[in-house]
């Protein structure tokens, strides 16, 4: 009977690590870098490719969405680095903020 309860609470505790853990890990970039964008949207809107193109990028080569403005989050919680626009995981961001490529919206408050 013991090892019942035992192991029925050793499963539950594993079930509510596992939930925190995919709570605080939502708020992370697997790949590419955490950056609060201005707006993020796909290359071929108007905004997006004409950045594009003034940087010399061709908007079929780019995969994913476009982060407009962005600049980099590098700690979450902490003063002055929480981001009023769009969160986004971006893979290139070698464009000095202007446009960021790559990019994936995440949500910061969940």
């Amino acid at each position: 009977m013991q090892f019942a309860t035992l192991s029925a609470l050793t499963t539950l505790a594993l079930a509510a690590f596992s939930v925190a853990d995919s709570a605080s890990s939502s708020n992370q970039c697997d790949t590419g870098s955490l950056q609060c964008c201005n707006s993020v949207q796909a290359a071929d809107t108007r905004a997006a490719s004409a950045l594009l193109t003034l940087l010399g990028v061709s908007v079929q080569d780019v995969t994913g969405l476009v982060g407009l403005t962005c600049s980099p989050v590098t700690a979450i919680g902490a003063s002055g680095t929480s981001c009023s626009a769009q969160a986004a995981c971006c893979t290139n961001n070698s464009f000095n903020g202007v446009v960021a490529t790559g990019c994936t919206p995440i949500n910061l408050g969940a």
